[in-house]
């Protein structure tokens, strides 16, 4: 058996953000060390574990068969590691404890601000502690322990985490005032497919899903301008670079401040949904847990309601 003191915590993270980065350089410069740094700690862990771990290439690092095995148990290993840490931190904090959430951009200019307000009125005692974040890095934080829960696209690979529909959108059409497609009807999907596209970036849930709706109907989404937040996309709509697609919650207040028309779409499925992903729910603290229920007593109220 190996002897487990030769393990090194730093180079066990090193190696989980070398392959989730897919590069040694973006790992070592996530902690600070030199290219021939990082290099030495993974050769001195394939040494250890008697085969190679990374297959290196031109186009940076995947892990070999080997690689793989180690790597699903090192991020068990690193995200118990982040949870300890934050476990300290947050005995030092405050006394309800701190709520560790991500949440992607459809959640935030939608229905989670007035969700978190309510939830701050019930339990002033907790800090949260939220993150702006894709979909994609929202689950990699909750995987590595980061993060207690996020809020994704349904679309979004889930590595297993737990996950429901905390939310259902209609997602929109944004069109400047005098844009031909903004009219009083419902748009055909395909006629604003032959208009330049303001979109998130490439792997955003919300532009994959989009994207996809494009290629289902034979055509190809025309990508002008990627941004990083509902307001900067909307900004170049305004500007006249281009159309976009948003859930209808966080369009309004865009298009009512810049004077942007909203239209709704026909020709691709319209909802959008959102889930609450976490690692498991019987692990929760007691702030995530709160959380969690007052997003099922919404949704019970809204089942009702409607």
């Amino acid at each position: 058996m190996i002897n487990l003191n030769r393990f090194d915590l730093v180079s066990l993270r090193l190696f989980v953000a070398a392959i989730d980065a897919g590069s040694l350089t973006a790992g070592a410069e996530h902690f600070g060390i030199s290219l021939a740094a990082a290099s030495r700690r993974i050769a001195e862990l394939e040494h250890h574990c008697g085969k190679a771990l990374l297959q290196r290439s031109q186009r940076g690092v995947t892990a070999t068969s080997e690689g793989q095995a180690v790597h699903r148990h090192a991020i068990e290993l690193v995200a118990n590691l982040e949870r300890l840490a934050l476990a300290v931190d947050d005995m030092q904090a405050v006394a309800g404890g701190v709520l560790r959430l991500c949440a992607n951009p459809s959640a935030l200019g939608g229905f989670l601000p007035p969700v978190l307000a309510a939830y701050a009125a019930r339990h002033p005692d907790v800090r949260i502690d939220l993150d702006d974040m894709l979909s994609e890095d929202a689950v990699r934080a909750v995987t590595t322990g980061a993060a207690e829960l996020a809020v994704i696209g349904d679309n979004t690979p889930r590595e297993g985490l737990e996950a429901f529909v905390c939310d259902v959108d209609e997602v929109v059409l944004i069109t400047p005032a005098g844009h031909p497609l903004a009219g009083a009807g419902p748009v055909a999907f395909e006629r604003a497919l032959d208009y330049d596209f303001v979109s998130l970036s490439r792997t955003a849930s919300l532009t994959r899903k989009i994207s996809a709706a494009a290629e289902a109907s034979g055509r190809s989404l025309r990508i002008r301008v990627q941004a990083r937040s509902f307001d900067a996309m909307c900004r170049m709509v305004a500007a006249g670079l281009g159309l976009t697609v948003l859930p209808r919650a966080g369009a309004s207040m865009y298009a009512d401040a810049l004077g942007l028309k909203v239209m709704s779409l026909e020709g691709l499925d319209v909802r959008r949904r959102l889930l609450l992903a976490m690692r498991s729910r019987a692990a929760l603290s007691p702030a995530a847990v709160a959380l969690v229920e007052s997003i099922e007593a919404r949704l019970r109220d809204s089942r009702s309601a409607g």
